[in-house]
This record gives C-alpha cells, sequence and structure tokens, in this order.
C-alpha cells in the first residue's frame, strides 16, 4: 500500500529531486488518472500514454513546476488538458482524411467519366468508319459538316433519292452497332439533362445520341 505524502512535502521534495517522492506521487495518482483520461479519450492505450507523459513532463520540469493549487488538481488539469489536445488532433486528423477521401473519390469519378467518353467515342468512331467508303462520306458531310441532303447530292454529282437511301443504311448500321448504348441515352432523357449533354458532349456523342433516338 502507498502511504501518500502531504502534499506541501511531495511537492518539496519533488522540487529537490527526491525520486522516492516522485514514485509515490506517480503510484497515488496514475490509476485515477488514467481513468479519467480513458472517460474522455473512450481509449485506453492512448489514455495511459497521455498519462505517463505527463509524469516523465512533471519530472523533468520539476525544478521549475509552478503548481498554484493542489497537487491532485494540477495533475487532473494536465491531463485533461492533454486529452482534449488530443481529441482535436484526432479531429482534424478525421476531418482531413474525410476531405482527402472525398476529394480522391471525386478524382476518381472524373477520370472514369472522361474515361468512358473516351471509349464511347472511340466505338462510335469505329462504328462509323466501318461503313462503305461512299455511305461513310456521305454521313460524315451530313452529320459532321451539317450539310443538307441537296448539297450532299450536288457534291457529289448523286441525287438526294441516293443520298436518303445511303443515310437510312447508315443509320440502320450503326443503330445495330451502337445500340448497347441505348439505354444510356433512354436514362439521359428519362432524368431530363438531354439538351444539356447534348450542348456539352462531343459531337461524336451528339451523333450518338442522333442515331439511337431519331
Amino acid at each position: 500500500m502507498t502511504v501518500a505524502l502531504p502534499e506541501t512535502e511531495a511537492l518539496e521534495a519533488l522540487r529537490h529531486g527526491d525520486e522516492r517522492a516522485f514514485e509515490r506521487i506517480f503510484r497515488q495518482y496514475y490509476q485515477s488518472l488514467c481513468r479519467y483520461a480513458i472517460r474522455m479519450l473512450q481509449e485506453q492505450e492512448g489514455a495511459e500514454e497521455i498519462v505517463q507523459d505527463m509524469f516523465c513532463k512533471l519530472w523533468e520540469s520539476r525544478d521549475t513546476v509552478n503548481i498554484d493549487t493542489s497537487l491532485k488538481s494540477y495533475l487532473y488539469r494536465a491531463v485533461h488538458n492533454r486529452c482534449l489536445n488530443q481529441i482535436k488532433h484526432i479531429n482534424i486528423r478525421e476531418n482531413y482524411k474525410n476531405h482527402n477521401q472525398e476529394r480522391i473519390n471525386h478524382e476518381e469519378q472524373h477520370f472514369s467519366e472522361h474515361y468512358e467518353q473516351f471509349e464511347l467515342q472511340q466505338q462510335i468512331e469505329r462504328a462509323i468508319q466501318s461503313l462503305p467508303t461512299e455511305r461513310q462520306r456521305i454521313f460524315r458531310m451530313s452529320r459532321f459538316d451539317g450539310m443538307k441532303y441537296r448539297e450532299i447530292a450536288d457534291e457529289l454529282g448523286i441525287s438526294v433519292k441516293t443520298v436518303e437511301a445511303q443515310m437510312g443504311k447508315a443509320l440502320k448500321s450503326l443503330r445495330e452497332n451502337l445500340s448497347d448504348y441505348l439505354p444510356v441515352a433512354v436514362t439521359v432523357i428519362a432524368l431530363g439533362g438531354l439538351l444539356y449533354h447534348l450542348l456539352q458532349a462531343t459531337s461524336l456523342v451528339q451523333i450518338l445520341l442522333w442515331i439511337l433516338l431519331w
């Protein structure tokens, strides 16, 4: 059993570097201070480290420490302040972790969206390139250059009926090759964002929506 020294004697002995007096103070208050720190931190290991660190600092500064209250009050206040600092540190770390995770998720989503759009563009371009040469040329003049059927017919020296027939076959072929993307286009409409996407998308994505929906 640890015999408690009167506070004035304990403090005086501590200031003179009396290790036995320090050990008595440690044994007298260590367990109760740990219980107090655990209640604040809800975590035993960290609480014990804080109490141990507080006692180490007390010993290191024994000849200069200024205790103007009771020793017990000083020790509890020291542990209390250290626990508050630890809680603040944990909160800052968790806030940074959450913010950093949100940033990572946003970047991953941004990359994914751009990658999917790139893949979509590649798929559309491959589908267009699979068309016969003359049909592909007519399709590009209509959809990429914005030319009317009469203008295409005059440019190529063919009839408007031929242009219409070639465009019909081109659209039929592209719909078959790109039919897997129809649910995406339908979802865009369902969300009411078709106009926005048409304005923001690349020309190839606009063409995909036009092919599948008109």
